[in-house]
């Protein structure tokens, strides 16, 4: 019996989901208590805050306001007297008029509310406007706006009394001198008292604001000190029911972690699931646990899969079903870096449109204004919005790009898209979870992109010229089939161009070798410049290249040709001396125009520039039937 309850208040016999609710409830009690005292002192500041910024601070303005408009009117007072132009006397009046007229308006509004507006009566320009609200329940205030609003009417009459009898005196009535100076002597005592009242008025303000704001310091004080004595005892039994908690949940999870370690014992069968033999919280770890076998399989022979695949396109390919389809991506595109080059292309979706990038097409030139791949670390705008300042935020879109770390640099970014406003916008938890899925995919994927990118590479230079960087004659021999039958079942022409530099020997014998390299792959430039993109290029051997064009029509390969040749000739070439020119003489022949064998036109086209040569270089010549005399190929 004793055990039972030992169990109980120790949650050990409670399922899960009640020790934790019991937990919460316990947590939430807490959380409440210091919340109620929060509120309580929150609620007190409030009120004292307000009545500092809404009643205090405004009248005390008002009165300072006022002080400094009866110190105005001071000045205003000591310029009349000695004020020997009536026209002075005048606009001092006037001026004097409107800063009574100001204060009767701070009275006012003093009285029953309302918002104030300060002048300055020297330019009639706006200084301020500000909120007040009406002294109904202040004593001090309203004794103080009747006062001074007596005193106010009584100086508007001395103020007109001083100012006629100063006229009088200007315009010569010596009789009332002696009275100016008693009007000038009440002025002043008037003006004096006013200004006692406003001063005294606002003492009372500044002594009532210190009083608040101790208050309200003792409020934060003491509240402060409650919290923390509740967040001890709070943060002392929230410890100890952890630990009751903690071990009531070891006992069932152990016999989990038994299961979990007999699985991965010897060679694991991923494919093997756990027993779910209950229906609560433990059975469901245990269908997790299902679950995430199955995820670890499905990778397993997801590399598995992409390692027999022949080429990249096919990883990328595969690649992107798995986002879309297994991790519910939708919108994603894989950007890879190109080979010795800072160039970025779309290699899925692939040949993806410049339009339909959401990044400015600056990247695709210089990959290193990419954020994900100069620095190697995932970039994402919803961590931290404008993360990335070449992504193109007019799309609608939010992006997370994690870069593929291949051979120990960047070899691409995979960038996923999501709406910003979208009815279906996802939540961050749920993106973050798919994120992570498609990162352990990308993970598994790298090893085998980086061993295929080798083997990319080792074909290519097996194919590629390594002075030139142009095809060599290996490619040509893979490639024939496949360009011969695309071009025959388009019925389109291929034209061939056999190009080989005149004199180049002696470039060789008179600047050596280093300087005759310099200019085949000058002259390599040169041809590649001339054509077009989906055209070939290869250097057929020495200071001979083949020009390869795609899908031309009868008569345009000997224009290409004429073109190569005025380029060639106007080009200048850096010796160690000065510059130099060279030409270049081209044999044109075309396939199937002139043979029906691919091979034979290039023997045609060979004989065109052996023509060429002989007839004096610096020549284009187009392949004749006359030109070739054997009976056989």
């Amino acid at each position: 019996m004793i055990s039972r309850i030992i169990d109980f208040i120790t949650f050990v016999g409670l399922p899960i989901r009640k020790k934790f609710l019991l937990f919460s409830i316990g947590v939430l009690f807490w959380f409440l208590a210091i919340f109620v005292m929060s509120e309580a002192t929150l609620y007190d500041i409030n009120r004292r805050s307000t009545n500092i910024v809404d009643s205090i601070v405004p009248q005390d303005r008002i009165a300072q306001k006022t002080t400094r408009k009866l110190q105005s009117l001071h000045v205003d007072a000591v310029e009349i007297m000695d004020a020997t132009n009536p026209e002075f006397v005048r606009q001092r009046t006037v001026v004097s008029t409107a800063r009574l007229k100001d204060i009767d308006t701070f009275l006012a509004a003093f009285g029953r509310g309302g918002r104030v507006h300060d002048y300055s009566r020297d330019n009639n320009e706006l200084i301020e406007s500000f909120e007040v609200l009406p002294v109904t329940q202040n004593q001090e205030g309203h004794r103080y706006v009747q006062e001074l609003s007596a005193l106010t009417e009584t100086l508007g009459l001395t103020f007109d009394e001083l100012a006629r009898i100063k006229l009088e005196l200007l315009q010569g009535n010596v009789e009332e001198a002696g009275a100016l100076t008693g009007v000038y002597q009440e002025l002043k005592e008037d003006l004096a008292e006013a200004r006692t009242l406003s001063n005294r008025f606002s003492a009372k303000s500044a002594y009532l604001y210190q009083v608040q704001a101790q208050k309200i310091k003792d409020a934060v004080h003491c509240t402060a000190s409650a919290v923390v004595v509740v967040l001890v005892i709070a943060t002392a039994l929230l410890a100890l029911f952890t630990i009751w908690i903690s071990r009531s949940l070891a006992n069932p999870i152990n016999s989990m972690i038994k299961q979990i370690h007999a699985l991965g014992e010897g060679t694991a069968d991923l494919s093997k699931k756990l027993t779910v033999s209950t229906k609560d919280e433990i059975g469901k770890l245990s269908s997790e646990f299902n679950g995430l076998m199955e995820s670890i399989h499905r990778m397993a022979t997801f590399k598995k899969v992409i390692e027999e695949d022949d080429t990249l396109d096919d990883v990328y390919h595969r690649l992107g079903r798995e986002f879309r389809d297994v991790i519910g991506l939708e919108e994603f595109s894989i950007l890879e870096v190109e080979k010795n080059s800072k160039k970025m292309k779309a290699a899925y979706p692939f040949l993806l449109p410049h339009e339909e990038i959401h990044c400015h097409e600056d990247i695709l030139i210089n990959s290193d204004l990419c954020r994900a791949k100069k620095t190697g670390h995932p970039v994402s705008s919803l961590s931290y919005p404008e993360m990335c300042r070449h992504f193109r935020a007019d799309t609608g879109k939010e992006h997370i790009c994690l870069p593929m770390i291949v051979g120990g640099s960047t070899g691409g970014v995979v960038q996923f898209l999501f709406d910003r406003n979208g009815q279906d916008k996802m939540h961050t938890d749920a993106i973050d979870r798919r994120i992570f899925a498609a990162a352990q995919y990308i993970k598994e994927s790298l090893s085998v992109i980086e061993a295929k990118k080798l083997m990319n590479t080792l074909r290519e230079s097996a194919i590629k010229d390594s002075l030139t960087g142009l095809y060599n004659r290996r490619f040509l021999q893979d490639y024939t089939e496949t360009l011969v039958a695309g071009t025959l079942r388009r019925g389109k022409a291929i034209g061939l161009i056999m190009c080989d530099l005149d004199y180049f020997k002696q470039v060789n014998d008179t600047y050596g070798h280093d300087v005759g390299d310099a200019i085949l792959r000058e002259t390599a430039a040169t041809l590649t410049e001339c054509v077009r993109k989906n055209d070939f290029v290869l250097r057929f051997g020495g200071e001979e290249f083949l020009v390869l064009l795609v899908d031309v029509e009868e008569g345009e390969t000997l224009t290409i040709a004429d073109k190569i040749r005025t380029s060639m000739a106007a080009k200048k070439l850096k010796v160690p001396d000065g510059t130099l020119s060279k030409t270049i003489s081209l044999g044109v022949s075309e396939f199937p125009t002139d043979s029906q064998g691919f091979w034979q036109a290039i023997k045609f086209a060979d004989v065109a520039l052996y023509e060429a040569k002989n007839s004096g270089r610096n020549r284009t010549v187009r392949f004749a039937s006359e030109m070739w005399t054997e009976a056989k190929f």
